[in-house]
């Protein structure tokens, strides 16, 4: 059997754009039938949002488009998260500083940031600050679903 692709999606507070990308990516690969492939988590720079539940602004919108969220609650990522997973994806440049100040060196190129996948790099906006979660939205499902080609491109 083939081995499981390990993703953990992160931002700052692991309340709106880490659990948002968790759920819609597990949601993406479930419609392909392929959710057997994945571990798939989110979590946290920081600690402020830590054992807290999803932002309500990121349940609704997830709600809204008939995605299961869960039971989230927040967690900071840990040094050994990176031996874990294979793809540590944040959502802005300053979440790649942060994971890098974390787990350190990244020598096994396996930090990236989502939507530098898509034709348009750019960082995700913290919708905590913007309070518009339609826009997060969109840009997470810009960014999964060109990381879904890149994984499919490179045969993962």
């Amino acid at each position: 059997m083939k081995t499981k692709k390990k993703i953990l999606f992160v931002c700052l507070g692991n309340i709106c754009r880490s659990p948002m990308a968790e759920c819609v990516f597990r949601d993406m690969v479930k419609k392909q039938g392929r959710e057997e492939e994945f571990i798939i988590d989110s979590a946290a720079t920081s600690t402020e949002e830590i054992g807290n539940p999803m932002h309500p602004g990121t349940r609704n919108k997830l709600n809204e488009m008939k995605i299961d969220c869960g039971n989230h609650r927040a967690r900071k990522i840990q040094k050994e998260d990176y031996d874990k997973f294979d793809y540590i994806i944040g959502m802005e440049e300053r979440n790649i500083m942060h994971i890098q100040k974390i787990v350190g060196e990244d020598s096994k190129n396996k930090i990236y940031r989502l939507l530098s996948f898509s034709k348009a790099p750019r960082d995700i906006a913290d919708p905590w600050y913007t309070g518009d979660f339609d826009t997060t939205y969109q840009d997470i499902r810009e960014g999964l679903e060109a990381f879904l080609k890149y994984l499919e491109k490179t045969g993962e």
